[in-house]
């Protein structure tokens, strides 16, 4: 492994140290410091170089799909409330419908991930015209979360045998104008359909994890996710019929690495490669890092700064979908059988028209007026 010169070591820290004050984070010894009042607007300035990067990158490979892709989402006049027929749409690989999906992801106020390990994708169409509505995604769950573990009731080997029933979601969300109209909750619920349980069970009921070695289990008990921007407006007190489909758990602790994956993060990569021992080294995980956060963490020690600057002190509410009556009992081992909830996407898409869908229409028009021009990223 070779060894940098320490102007080189001083150049990347000094990086680093610049990129998160362009941000709008400030360093007091080895901590970033927010002010005690972060409201949701200085969350999205904090957020907004790393988007910004995101976007930048994705242009050489979807700028010239956007026309195209703005065929699919709607102006607010193609949009008639009553008649709103929600349909998922699972996301096949190399397919027009995952650049939407990548391209629609490109909008959201933060920054989101690819998603890690095994993965579903969903689109959330109208029917009616054709638009979509939103999107969702699903991946591997993280080992560790103290308030879901704690919700749950886990213990190391319980956690350890059915964390592969956990799935969490990396993205979920609604695109104007059926944000307006709280597409958000139909997304979130739609997450919970007996449609994604069977999608999710015929992509992995079979074969064995390629690291673990362990028998596949198709049956998915739980899914987990965090909101965008501190606590939620759209998960809190979501309902079907008169249960909750969505609970709070707790919060994050503040931990990630999104300060770091802005233009800076490439040179954190390319120090890592270089002069950074690696951390992937079980012959099925291949030769390099396991992922984002191995490398910030690696370059940070590496250059003398503190791994306490991967602490951007935002705490995001935590929210658990239980798909099962017995979800947690399931999970912590105790039942070998789930009791599932009965959840058709019809059924959820029209307990979600009725109450929420055709109340925020009747409220508001704000909808009627949006152009889909409004989505474009990229000036023709």
């Amino acid at each position: 492994m070779a060894n940098p010169s320490p102007q080189k070591r001083a150049k990347l820290r000094k990086l680093i140290e610049d990129s998160l004050r362009r941000q709008g984070f400030r360093i007091r010894g080895d901590q970033i410091v927010l002010s005690k009042k972060v409201t949701k607007d200085k969350l999205r300035r904090l957020h907004r170089l790393s988007v910004r990067h995101r976007v930048e990158e994705a242009q050489p490979r979807l700028r010239r799909y956007e026309d195209r892709l703005l065929g699919r989402i709607a102006s607010g006049r193609e949009v008639e409330p009553a008649k709103v027929a929600p349909r998922l749409v699972e996301v096949l690989p190399d397919s027009e419908d995952e650049l939407l999906f990548r391209y629609a992801s490109l909008h959201w106020s933060i920054p989101t991930s690819s998603g890690y390990g095994r993965r579903l994708r969903f689109l959330v169409e109208d029917a009616h015209n054709g638009k979509l509505i939103g999107l969702f995604g699903l991946c591997d769950p993280v080992f560790s979360v103290a308030a879901r573990d704690a919700w749950i009731g886990w213990d190391m080997n319980a956690r350890k045998a059915r964390l592969r029933n956990v799935m969490e979601a990396f993205i979920l969300g609604a695109v104007p104008p059926y944000s307006m109209l709280l597409g958000g909750k139909l997304v979130a619920m739609l997450c919970a359909s007996d449609e994604v349980k069977r999608a999710f069970q015929r992509k992995y009921s079979e074969g064995e994890s390629l690291i673990t070695g362990a028998a596949a289990d198709g049956r998915l008990a739980l899914i987990a996710t965090t909101s965008a921007l501190g606590r939620s407006s759209i998960y809190n007190r979501l309902r079907y019929h008169d249960r909750l489909l969505m609970l709070s758990v707790g919060y994050t602790s503040g931990w990630g690495e999104f300060q770091f994956t802005n233009g800076a993060y490439s040179q954190l990569r390319d120090y890592a490669e270089k002069y950074c021992s690696k951390t992937a080294k079980h012959e099925s995980w291949g030769t390099g890092f396991r992922n984002r956060r191995e490398v910030v963490r690696r370059v940070l020690a590496h250059v003398g700064l503190s791994g306490n600057l991967m602490n951007h002190g935002i705490r995001r509410e935590l929210f658990v979908m239980p798909l099962a009556r017995n979800a947690r009992e399931f999970l912590r081992g105790e039942h070998q059988r789930l009791s599932w909830f009965h959840q058709p996407a019809d059924d959820l898409a029209a307990f979600f028209r009725e109450r929420w869908l055709i109340p925020r229409a009747q409220r508001t028009q704000e909808f009627a007026d949006y152009s889909n021009e409004s989505f474009r990223l990229w000036r023709k």
